[in-house]
């Protein structure tokens, strides 16, 4: 490896002096690194060119940010836990000065996970706007505490109207999170199947649907109040009635450089799970 990245997660009191040490370990093995806050997309981008690997610092959230950042390039991630639950994460701050020159060294593998590409539309005409999501992409209610409806449309075949919170979409990776909390299946981390999960579903279809990878999905919203475009949980947009969402697996996959044995997922799921509740 010679180019490295570390974003780090701006409000976390630790996470900036644990990337600065992580600069100087780089340094120490002859890698160029570079910083950035995981806030600022954008600017990371920019300097993402030549990045062999991008360390993430921070949690979950931070990761997903830097899951974004690394496409196109499909840049691997290594996430570093300063969270609470760290599902996404590799290394904890205490053994990442032991573990980390492993990676460099070229140990460990590439785990791939499917991503989401979502575009906007307005009225229901295509906008252009495009977002890749690892996690999830939802469609639902903004502030008020009141049902959107929302008509799925799969394939371009009407199959429901949900009168709901909101409807999530939902890859593998994001199965164990907000559509988890919704009541969705888990799904191996590998899966390229899609997630269809309404949330607070009301007098209309409440049970998750597993959807092949080739499957398109067209979520549109009715609504005489604010409704919310998601991908997540971190870019939001606003929807009014007759917006919506066209959503289909991403061309782009995110890419995580592991140390962990490839059966790691189903060993730490159910601790992770208790850490979830408690």
């Amino acid at each position: 490896m010679k180019r490295v990245g570390i974003l780090y997660h701006p409000k976390l009191e630790k996470a900036r002096p644990l990337a600065e040490e992580l600069e100087k370990l780089l340094k120490g093995h002859g890698i160029s690194p570079w910083l950035c806050s995981a806030w600022k997309e954008e600017q990371a981008k920019a300097q993402l060119h030549g990045s062999d690997l991008i360390l993430s610092v921070g949690g979950d959230g931070t990761v997903l940010r830097s899951v974004r950042v690394s496409v196109p390039g499909s840049v691997p991630v290594v996430g570093v836990n300063l969270g609470k639950l760290g599902f996404m994460t590799e290394l904890n701050a205490t053994e990442v000065f032991d573990k980390l020159p492993r990676l460099l060294a070229g140990e460990g593998w590439v785990d791939e996970r499917a991503m989401l590409e979502a575009e906007l539309l307005a009225q229901g005409q295509r906008s252009g706007k495009i977002f890749h999501a690892l996690n999830d992409v939802v469609v639902g209610r903004g502030r008020p505490a009141r049902l959107v409806s929302i008509e799925a449309i799969i394939d371009s075949e009407p199959v429901t109207t949900y009168r709901a919170d909101g409807v999530i979409v939902a890859t593998a990776t994001g199965s164990t999170g907000y559509s988890l909390a919704s009541g969705g299946p888990i799904l191996h981390p590998q899966s390229q199947e899609i997630l269809l999960q309404p949330v607070s579903s009301h007098f209309s279809l409440n049970q998750a649907l597993v959807l092949s990878p080739e499957t398109v999905i067209e979520l549109k919203v009715t609504t005489s109040h604010e409704a919310m475009f998601t991908v997540d949980g971190q870019v939001e947009m606003p929807l009014v009635s007759g917006d919506g969402a066209r959503i289909k697996l991403s061309s782009y996959v995110a890419r995580f450089l592991r140390l962990y044995p490839k059966g790691y997922f189903y060993t730490s799921l159910e601790e992770k799970l208790r850490g979830k509740r408690s």
